[in-house]
């Protein structure tokens, strides 16, 4: 182990950045040569009389420059780059993506494994409004967004809006859609290094993006009513996280809704361990509660997010962040930064969907879908445990004995049906297994192909792995 010890004293900037340029400095000039183990992050944190979390971030800074590998219980160790293959820094297979669900579907299999708006006739309606809008901004169209007309904020601020209760309108980002939303927002009030709350089972690309960004997922557990505040205050008071990612309705994949009670706690723990609160909403537009947002308990910590792609139409790629006071310029900015801006035919698409009412009207018509597609769904898994809400484009489904998550989604995939199982929605490694799987059903081209597909599933459940060759 070496000896090497760094002046804190010299640079700018954090006590974890100035760390993490020592460290590459002295890997160049040689005095951490290859193989040279790095003093334990504990035992260095004391040697300079920082925190351990500033080692912590510096340690994540350098690994992923690519200088550094680290394993647990073995410590952190300088790479020697120059045996490394040319293209090894480009390998996908270096990088943490590790199972995400493949986009290129095979070609002929009915996709329940996706919960975008279903097809009830937008082409039309959009068709109409994009001639509207080549005709009234042909100029915008072949430039940059250099300017954000008023009527985009105003769309978030009427769409984000719940009952009585709507955000504050200068505090409206548009985004490239939710999930360019989070990351905006992740990227603007955390820092490589900083921990972020998931529970165990959640919308994982989340989780993945932001461990691609330098950010470290903690798990929190969950029961059928949603996330633990007990267990989310240990978590909080043990390891300082900076964030937690919730979806306090319709959670996805288990449906859950959080009561209000455990809304308040929630809500609560966060104001007390200063842990910001990024809440998604875009399943909970679609529920029929009346309970509370989490912005509306907690404005001054919730970064509230929401968008247009399970309720009217994916493509567009709309969404909206409501962030806390004073920070819609931050997040706007993180958001340019992180998706290189957002095209001004797209948010004035979103902004004309939703101030003329045809998104609301649309909303309207998917969720009726939805629920016809969920009906025959409901009939033919009749006698099986699985969780659903209504107007909500999934089932949560308790796989029976012997059905194990992954080999019940290989066995649909061979019979033409894709799925999700468990391990799509696992933010880490948690220790415990469901023998769930999630069927979506708003992505097939109509009701009968839903129920083609749900019977073909029933029939490998009826079967059990004994109808199911996987080395066939």
């Amino acid at each position: 182990m070496t000896n090497w010890i760094p002046n804190l004293s010299a640079g700018s900037g954090p006590l974890y950045s100035r760390l993490a340029d020592q460290i590459e400095r002295a890997i160049s000039d040689g005095a951490l040569p290859p193989g040279a183990k790095l003093p334990p992050q504990r035992n260095l944190a004391y040697d300079l009389g920082v925190t351990i979390g500033t080692i912590g971030r510096a340690y994540t800074m350098i690994r992923e420059r690519g200088l550094v590998s680290g394993e647990v219980g073995r410590g952190t160790y300088v790479l020697d780059r120059s045996s490394e293959a040319p293209d090894a820094a480009l390998d996908p297979v270096s990088v943490n993506l590790a199972g995400t669900r493949v986009i290129n579907a095979p070609p002929g299999k009915t996709r329940f494994d996706s919960t975008a708006a279903p097809d009830i006739g937008q082409g039309v309606i959009l068709g109409r409004m994009f001639a509207e809008m080549m005709r009234d901004h042909p100029s915008e169209i072949s430039s940059y967004t250099r300017s954000f007309p008023q009527t985009w904020f105003e769309a978030g601020q009427t769409w984000l809006s719940r009952g009585p209760w709507s955000p504050e309108i200068d505090s409206i980002v548009p985004t490239l859609g939710a999930h360019a939303g989070v990351m905006a927002v992740l990227s603007a009030v955390t820092a490589p290094g900083d921990k972020i709350v998931f529970e165990n089972l959640t919308y994982s690309q989340i989780s993945r993006s932001a461990g691609l960004i330098g950010r470290r997922s903690i798990q929190v557990e969950s029961d059928e009513h949603g996330l633990i505040p007990e267990d989310f205050e240990r978590v909080c008071a043990q390891q300082h996280p900076r964030a937690a990612f919730l979806m306090p309705t319709a959670q996805n994949p288990t449906v859950a809704t959080l009561s209000l009670k455990r809304r308040q706690q929630i809500a609560e723990i966060a104001r007390t361990h200063s842990v910001w609160l990024i809440e998604d909403n875009l399943y909970g537009s679609m529920a029929d509660d009346d309970l509370p947002l989490l912005a509306e308990l907690a404005p001054d910590r919730t970064f509230l997010v929401g968008g247009l792609s399970k309720s009217v139409a994916a493509g567009v790629r709309g969404g909206w962040v409501a962030c806390p006071p004073h920070f819609s310029q931050r997040i706007r900015i993180a958001h340019k930064m992180v998706t290189g801006g957002i095209p001004f035919m797209l948010a004035e698409i979103c902004a004309r969907l939703v101030l003329s009412g045809e998104a609301a009207a649309i909303r309207r018509k998917c969720i009726d879908e939805i629920n016809a597609r969920q009906r025959i769904a409901h009939e033919i898994l009749s006698g099986l445990d699985y969780q659903s809400l209504p107007n909500i484009p999934f089932l949560w489904l308790k796989l029976p004995e012997p059905w194990l998550s992954g080999t019940f989604r290989n066995a649909a995939l061979d019979a033409g049906v894709l799925v999700d199982d468990e391990d799509e929605f696992k933010a880490g490694r948690p220790d415990k297994v469901f023998h769930r799987a999630r069927i979506g059903y708003s992505a097939p081209a109509n009701r009968e192909e839903v129920r083609q597909g749900m019977l073909t599933l029933r029939r490998l459940l009826d079967n059990g792995r004994s109808g199911y060759d996987s080395y066939a």
